[in-house]
């Protein structure tokens, strides 16, 4: 993979890589670090890529081992009030219901809810990502939608 072919390949990946970061770190400024932290190391070992066709995959794995080492450096914790008023919201949506209710999901819900729901990673590709069993990413699928459906029940009954 050349330089052109890497640059095009992360432009492509851009709206991916702000999904993951966020579900992870929350904050913009960490999501922009652990972004282009990702994004340079990724450069730097380009030769360790197999296949290009699982430049996303690979790439998002380094964002997400980025994202961990910066939650882990930084040791801070932030408000969920503190959040939603700084949340950007999806354009368009008319109801953030679905929105705020996968936000407060547990990160390790919400990180497989936004890469299969939002971004369009088959289980496989999640495990892979996440180093974790496929049947994992299947349970904890199926639980977090549980626990949306109640989230989202309980809304609804106000």
């Amino acid at each position: 993979m050349d330089k052109n072919t890497f640059a095009q390949a992360v432009l492509e990946a851009e709206p991916t890589l702000y999904h993951v970061s966020k579900s992870i770190l929350k904050n913009d400024f960490d999501c922009a670090d652990a972004v282009q932290e990702a994004i340079l190391k990724a450069f730097s070992n380009l030769h360790t890529l197999k296949y290009e066709r699982h430049f996303k995959t690979w790439l998002c794995r380094i964002l997400i081992n980025e994202c961990y080492k910066i939650t882990r450096r930084v040791k801070r914790l932030i408000s969920f009030d503190d959040y939603m008023e700084s949340a950007e919201f999806p354009a368009g949506a008319a109801d953030y219901g679905l929105y705020t209710a996968i936000m407060s999901l547990k990160e390790k819900l919400r990180l497989v809810v936004v890469l299969h729901y939002i971004d369009g990673f088959r289980t496989a590709e999640i495990a892979d990502m996440l180093d974790i069993p496929e049947g994992t990413v299947k349970s904890r699928l199926s639980k977090a939608r549980s626990e949306l459906r109640l989230m989202l029940n309980d809304e609804e009954d106000y």
